[in-house]
């Protein structure tokens, strides 16, 4: 029978010793032949043992590349002969020097050449370069898809399994059209290794060109039944892949799901009552072709098949059978039961048998059971499931091993929202997480706490994160410090315990509170007025102590008690049992030492010298010692610390009548407040709480009136702007207004505003302000001048060109534009009106309109008269929250020679870096 080999002791070797075939023996005598002669001609060349070891005992890198670049020169000067026979063995040495860095794309058409050969020894290193180092952005890419095509139909099976590896390593869009059909008849070979292959290529291909996927669709129904593991992960895998990335084949895979559920229930009504014999096979046919389809009861099968099976040393992975497989199909029910209750229905009993039934003690029985967990949250799985499933991540936290506590505590943290109450059962072990010494557990621990609280645990649960707050790393104390503040201001029983725990956030955390910790305390403070003499006596205890590490603490004690030290010198004390004495002196004496202590920062010094400003108003006496420590700031290196002791010193001199008046104690603050006890959207964390309907009702009418006064107010605002309405006008006034054309005001407003946006679904507060019978546009905040200016001023940055807005008749306005630092999205414009005739313009306005995206404030002008080469300046300040490009509106009006002017033009030549 053909080929028959000679025995052992025949001088040629098998696969060249064919007796029957003369013409392949002397064919293959005289590549032998060649080759013999190419040896003797040709050095042989270094094996890739030897290379290996000579870049290894290289002591430098300079004599590394010294090795490395002698090699690449004998390869190049190999690769110049068109018949080599040590091809393969230089590609192979030059993709190890490539691994290792260094440049070898001199090698892409020899690895074509080795992949056209018919050895498979060849082919095989040949595929390998040609993964390692050809893409597709080079044009040698495009001439392997014929080689591709031809090994796709060879009849060896591991030549195919390298083409398929090969195309799913490096193909293009444009391959993989060319290829795809060809792909998708191997799907269906009757070779189990060419199936899986040919899945693992479709399933890279749907990833480089989606719109393929319809091809590879009647393919994967025949996958699912397959008895090889090998091909039915593979063929799980492309599923998932199409039913993540289209949703038209995820609701395709259900609605099969569905047409089988049918099917089955017309089958059953037809067995009540038989059909004809001759309609039988028909009905057959229609059954089986309906069990095609059924995606979600043969996963479920698939899975029941591997949890109840003995042992199989093939699939056997520590006593868990094929968990690659398992927690491939978890994944896929996952995907196909979400959002969907009659698949999440078929698969409830199999994730109830996996979390029961999968063994704890190895580390691939809890990869399982963190699939089934993921599993049973996504879908619409029952109560009881879902208990199951939290459970199991409450035993992950006892585990040894840092990563499965890890996984569970960010698991939790997914899933506290979904089912709260069932998470609130290992509290007590989150909470031990907190002293675990890996700091990733801690992040992740301590976040899930925060999410668990809430009116119930508030208490214990706070007591516990002041624990951890005092002993916490530096990295954690701003975060959990906020954090505590949140939770305190939602869920605090009350005002004192909101206080308290305040108070010990400032002590514990120390200069590592975040600058909002500070203002909710203050804000608190000052809105809890029959608190305020209780908190006053325990921020002095705390300030009499040394607070060097604590500057928020000694930033808001300086504060409350500037604004209440009246209570703390002269109220009834809050403490009964242990009553504290104060005198101005000890009060003064401690401000003298943080005032002059090198280690607080300029902010606190500025809360206490403003704090002892005010309390020049609360003492009875002692203003003497106060003035000489404020007027030794006059002359202070600091500039800011000096304006205010040049300004609070002129209080006590020039303006000592209105010092009373200027420091008067503050009003409560009233801010939106984040939902909390007492706010009835509170998120209770799971528990329920009774709203009180009436409280929501007034709160909407309170609302709703604020809003029809808004509308009202920015009515009358924009008819303002333009001269067409003044609130105060009498009746007589408006008869006459109404007997003038209708070209008159209302069309004035149509020409200023026109071609811009003004409307607004939600309009801003709008002020009007009257100043020397000119009436004067601003938006959303009407601000006190004389205060704004000296303490309120905002630092400007990023100066950019002035540009020129207007200049007609002798009258020229500039605008100068600044950016603020804090806030990107304001522009600040200071509009300088410049008279270069020799006459004054008296009764000078101006005004501006913006579209509805923008909101526009303006400042009081300088003056109303612009002398003969002088100016007026007015500060505008305009918010962009889109980034959009600047527009603007201007009208000027003005008496020159006792000739009224009145002109308007459009500015929209802002330059770029304005709001960008």
């Amino acid at each position: 029978m053909w080929p028959y080999y000679e025995p052992e002791t025949s001088v040629l070797p098998p696969e060249l010793n064919r007796r029957f075939n003369p013409a392949f023996n002397m064919a293959a005598i005289r590549q032998v032949i060649n080759e013999a002669v190419e040896r003797v001609r040709m050095p042989t060349p270094m094996r890739l043992r030897d290379l290996i070891r000579q870049i290894r005992a290289a002591r430098t890198a300079a004599e590394e590349r010294a090795v490395i670049n002698k090699e690449c020169a004998y390869i190049r000067s190999t690769f110049r002969e068109e018949d080599s026979v040590w091809r393969c063995r230089n590609i192979a040495k030059l993709l190890y020097i490539h691994m290792l860095g260094y440049p070898a794309h001199f090698g892409q058409l020899e690895c074509l050449k080795l992949i056209a050969s018919p050895r498979f020894t060849d082919k095989r290193i040949g595929y390998l370069g040609a993964m390692l180092l050809l893409d597709e952005r080079q044009d040698v890419h495009l001439l392997i898809t014929n080689c591709l095509k031809n090994d796709l139909n060879s009849t060896t099976q591991f030549v195919v399994g390298l083409a398929l590896c090969t195309l799913g390593a490096i193909a293009s869009p444009e391959m993989s059209r060319d290829l795809a059909s060809e792909v998708e008849r191997l799907m269906k070979s009757p070779n189990a290794y060419i199936r899986k292959k040919a899945a693992l290529c479709a399933f890279r291909i749907i990833r480089k060109v989606p719109e393929l996927m319809e091809i590879f669709l009647p393919a994967t129904r025949s996958l699912l039944s397959e008895k090889n593991h090998g091909v039915l992960i593979t063929g799980v895998t492309l599923i998932t892949e199409m039913c993540e990335n289209s949703p038209d084949t995820l609701n395709h895979f259900k609605k099969r799901l569905r047409s089988h559920t049918t099917a089955a229930v017309d089958q059953g009504s037809l067995d009540r009552n038989p059909p004809a014999s001759s309609h039988r096979n028909h009905l057959d046919c229609m059954d089986l072709h309906a069990s095609y389809f059924k995606i979600v009861p043969n996963l479920v099968r698939i899975l029941k098949n591997l949890i109840l099976a003995g042992y199989s040393p093939e699939h056997d992975v520590s006593g868990v059978s094929d968990p690659f497989l398992q927690v491939k199909i978890l994944r896929l029910l996952r995907i196909l039961g979400k959002n969907d209750a009659e698949a999440s229905e078929a698969m409830n009993d199999i994730l109830a048998q996996v979390a029961t039934n999968t063994e704890t003690s190895k580390n691939v029985g809890n990869t399982i059971l963190y699939e089934t967990v993921l599993s049973i949250m996504d879908i619409k799985s029952e109560s009881g499931l879902r208990v199951l499933a939290v459970n199991i991540l409450g035993r992950f936290l006892l585990n040894n091993d840092k990563n499965i506590r890890y996984v569970a505590l960010n698991t939790l943290l997914k899933t506290v929202y979904i089912d709260t109450s069932a998470v609130q059962r290992h509290r007590s072990t989150i909470l031990e997480c907190l002293k675990d010494p890996d700091v990733s557990i801690r992040r992740r621990a301590l976040e899930l706490s925060f999410a668990l609280v809430n009116t119930n645990n508030i208490r214990t649960m706070m007591k516990e994160l002041l624990v951890f707050l005092e002993k916490a790393d530096p990295e954690f104390k701003a975060q959990c410090s906020s954090s505590i503040v949140l939770s305190a201001e939602r869920f605090s029983p009350n005002k004192r315990w909101h206080l308290d725990t305040l108070l010990k956030v400032l002590v514990a955390a120390g200069n590592y509170v975040r600058d909002d910790v500070v203002s909710c305390t203050i804000q608190l403070i000052s809105e809890s007025t029959s608190q305020q003499g209780y908190i006053v006596e325990q921020l002095w205890r705390a300030l009499e102590r040394d607070t060097m590490d604590r500057q928020p603490l000694t930033q808001v004690a300086t504060w409350c008690i500037g604004e209440y030290g009246d209570l703390l010198l002269y109220g009834p004390s809050a403490s009964e049992d242990n009553p504290i004495r104060v005198t101005e002196e000890d009060v003064i004496c401690v401000y003298q030492r943080l005032l002059w202590s090198t280690q607080n920062t300029i902010v606190t010094k500025q809360y206490t010298l403003l704090s002892l400003t005010k309390l020049s108003t609360r003492f009875q006496s002692g203003n003497d010692k106060i003035r000489q420590i404020i007027d030794t700031f006059g002359s202070h290196l600091h500039i800011e610390l000096q304006q205010r002791g040049v300004e609070f010193s002129q209080l006590f001199r020039k303006y000592e009548h209105l010092r009373p008046a200027l420091l008067e104690r503050m009003p409560p603050m009233e801010t939106a407040r984040p939902a909390g006890a007492g706010n009835p959207s509170a998120m209770t964390n799971g528990e329920t709480e009774d709203m009180d309907a009436a409280g929501d009702e007034g709160n909407l009418l309170e609302g709703r009136k604020g809003f029809n006064e808004s509308e009202t107010q920015d009515s009358n605002a924009l008819l303002v702007l333009l001269g067409g309405a003044d609130t105060g006008e009498t009746e007589a006034t408006r008869q006459t207004e109404s007997s003038k054309p209708a070209s008159t005001d209302n069309q004035d407003l149509l020409d200023l505003l026109g071609g811009l946006d003004l409307s607004t679904s939600n309009p801003a507060p709008v002020t009007t302000i009257q100043n020397n019978n000119n009436i004067l546009f601003n938006t959303n905040q009407s601000s006190n001048f004389l205060v704004d200016g000296l303490l309120n001023s905002d630092p400007v940055v990023n100066s950019l060109p002035n540009i020129t807005a207007y200049e007609k008749n002798g009258l020229k306005i500039i605008f100068s534009l600044e950016r603020l630092p804090d806030n990107p999205n304001t522009t600040v414009i200071t509009m300088s009106a410049m008279n270069e005739t020799p006459n004054p313009l008296s009764e000078f306005l101006f005004q501006a309109a913006v579209p509805k995206t923008f909101q526009l404030q303006m400042l009081p002008p300088s003056g109303t008269v612009v002398a003969p080469a002088g100016q007026v300046t007015q500060v505008l300040r305009i918010t962009n929250p889109n980034r959009t490009a600047l527009r603007m509106r201007i009208r000027v009006s003005y008496s020159a020679g006792g000739v009224t002017v009145q002109d308007q033009a459009d500015v929209n030549n802002f330059p770029p870096e304005s709001w960008q």
